[in-house]
This record gives structure tokens, sequence and C-alpha cells, in this order.
């Protein structure tokens, strides 16, 4: 089953890519790796999810944000290799999230993207991950993930 079918099957439709807001560029290849920009919870509306982890905002809503933002990054990947089977193996994640001082939950915050590239691709999906917590993130957003991808030559 490809990545696309399994998506069908559990009824999400990517987003439209999202468009830099400063100077930078979503994606960039260097060689079979494919660096995806970090790309934030944008909801169907248009609008981003905002708040800090420990304060505004609890482990379940981070995690739903970071899967969401997990669809900006595929929708970014397919924009980038035309279907997202090109993916080899999902290399890398690093995940931020904008979190109290206090905050410790990064981990279970950032699954929420994980679990969805587990989801997606399957074993290739599994991934070396870093999730770490800011002390601010643009525009107030709860998380901000970016990704490296191997892609088939």
């Amino acid at each position: 089953m490809t990545p696309e079918q399994r998506l069908e099957k559990m009824g999400i439709i990517l987003p439209v890519t999202p468009v830099p807001q400063a100077n930078y560029v979503p994606w960039r290849f260097a060689g079979p790796l494919l660096y995806l920009s970090g790309q934030g919870p944008k909801r169907p509306d248009g609008s981003y999810s905002a708040g800090r982890l420990g304060r505004d905002v609890d482990v379940a809503q981070g995690y739903e944000d970071a899967r969401l933002t997990g669809l900006q990054l595929l929708a970014a990947a397919k924009a980038a290799l035309g279907e997202l089977s090109r993916v080899e193996a999902v290399v890398k994640l690093l995940g931020m999230v904008n979190a109290e001082p206090d905050f410790a939950d990064h981990p279970k915050v950032i699954n929420g993207c994980s679990d969805l590239f587990v989801e997606v691709f399957g074993e290739a999906g599994r991934h070396a991950r870093s999730a770490v917590g800011m002390g601010s993130l643009p525009n107030r957003i709860t998380v901000e993930i970016e990704a490296i991808l191997l892609v088939k030559s």
C-alpha cells in the first residue's frame, strides 16, 4: 500500500503546501536527502494553534498539534517529490515545543508527528528524533517540526 493510499484509507487529505513567510525555501535536496523546513500546526481555516505547553495547552492538544504539523510536512514532501512513495525512509525529526521551563513531556507531544509518519510510511517512517523545549516559537505556535527524508533513487 502506498503512503497516499494509507492517507486515503485514514480519510486524510493533505493541506495545501505552505508558502514561506520569510527568506527561505520549504525544502532543499542534498544528494538523496530531502530537508524539509520547519512547519507548525496550521489548521484548515489557515489559523495556527498557539500557546505554551504546561500553561495554555495540555499534552493531548500538543500531540494533536504535532500531528497537524506532520500533515504540513507531508504536504511539503509531496510537493517536492510528486508522490510520497519516493520516500525511502524518514531519517530524522527535530521537534520543538513552545513550553514552560518546568514542562517535561516534550517527547509525548512530538509523538503526534512520529506516530503519523509510521502510520503513513510503515517501518520506513521510524526515525531518529530530538524533542526539545523552546522559550518561544514564531507567532506563539505550540510546536514546530522539521524533517530529513531519504529519497529513493
